[in-house]
């Protein structure tokens, strides 16, 4: 897409499609700490115009997954001194694309994944296991979240800024009544750190996007396999499209019913397109069923526009 965002931007267009969303590289745009890159800032710059002429709206993800090499040397987001360096990224991008290109800027994506998989699973760079420090690393997500609202605010004036969230249904099994309560505590438990100490987080900002793929099973020592008789995808997880309503509806009622919901991602990994088509109409109907509802979401995107290098499974 670096190369060929044209024909990408061209696609989409093509298909009627009202938004595309895609992010700007941080290493790419500031290489070594205070070093500016306009060359790539003009690159993005480019790709918002181009989208804008074609009709496309321009939903710029200022952070997913990947930090500049730099600022890993430095500790990378164990470090509070990356909140600043992140909000000063921030304002600089968001000035130079400006509030006449940028139609919504998503400020982190999936912090959530970002701090429990690289710190807390050790899945993710940098490969740590230590709950508590990813802990630590959600919470300077947290705040650098919050300075990134206050940044791309003062730089694009009017530009709708909000949190993407990776959310999941759970789902509590047990034998007895006191199986299920236990692993429903343990849904609770795991929420309070995955999802709500960021949800808790978007006040400030105009809308909150969620991300969903499937459920989790819980029981009362932890997470079970998939459901038997439910489908299973090559990636390994439940074929679960109703999923996105329950988040949907859950993302709403944890911020007040004050903050519009995005679905900035829901999809299927399948080589199936049948069962792609499935998942995607019984997404939409749950999203369907939330607006009947009264429940304020704005939009739906779908991950991804095109097969992708996937961050586990490579090109599988």
């Amino acid at each position: 897409s670096w190369n060929r965002w044209a024909t990408d931007a061209d696609l989409v267009a093509s298909m009627g499609l009202d938004n595309y969303r895609f992010s700007i590289e941080w290493s790419r745009i500031e290489p070594e700490d205070g070093e500016f890159s306009t060359a790539a800032l003009d690159h993005y710059a480019r790709i918002c115009d181009g989208l804008r002429e074609r009709g496309v709206d321009p939903v710029v993800t200022f952070h997913h997954f990947t930090s500049p090499r730099w600022l890993a040397e430095r500790g990378g987001w164990e470090s509070a001194e990356t909140v600043d360096r992140f909000a000063a990224f921030c304002e600089r991008a968001a000035t130079h694309l400006g509030s006449d290109r940028i139609a919504r800027a998503c400020t982190i994506n999936e912090p959530n994944i970002v701090a429990f998989c690289g710190w807390g699973l050790g899945v993710f760079p940098p490969g740590v296991s230590d709950l508590g420090r990813a802990r630590s690393v959600g919470e300077n997500f947290v705040a650098g979240h919050r300075a990134a609202v206050d940044a791309i605010r003062s730089a694009a004036s009017g530009v709708p800024v909000g949190l993407t969230l990776s959310m999941q249904e759970g789902t509590p099994v047990g034998d007895t009544a006191e199986d299920v309560a236990a692993a429903q505590d343990k849904i609770d438990r795991s929420r309070a750190v995955m999802e709500d100490m960021f949800l808790q987080a978007t006040g400030g900002g105009e809308f909150i996007g969620g991300q969903t793929y499937s459920r989790g099973r819980w029981g009362s020592d932890g997470m079970v396999g998939a459901e038997e008789g439910v489908e299973r995808l090559i990636m390994g997880y439940e074929y679960w499209p109703q999923g996105l309503e329950v988040t949907v509806r859950r993302a709403w009622e944890m911020t007040g019913g004050q903050m519009r919901v995005w679905v900035t991602e829901n999809g299927i990994g399948t080589d199936d397109d049948d069962q792609r088509i499935r998942y995607v109409t019984t997404a939409l109907e749950g999203v369907l069923a939330c607006l009947a509802d009264g429940i304020d979401v704005a939009g739906y995107t779908y991950w991804s526009l095109m097969d992708n290098f996937e961050w586990a499974f490579g090109y599988g």
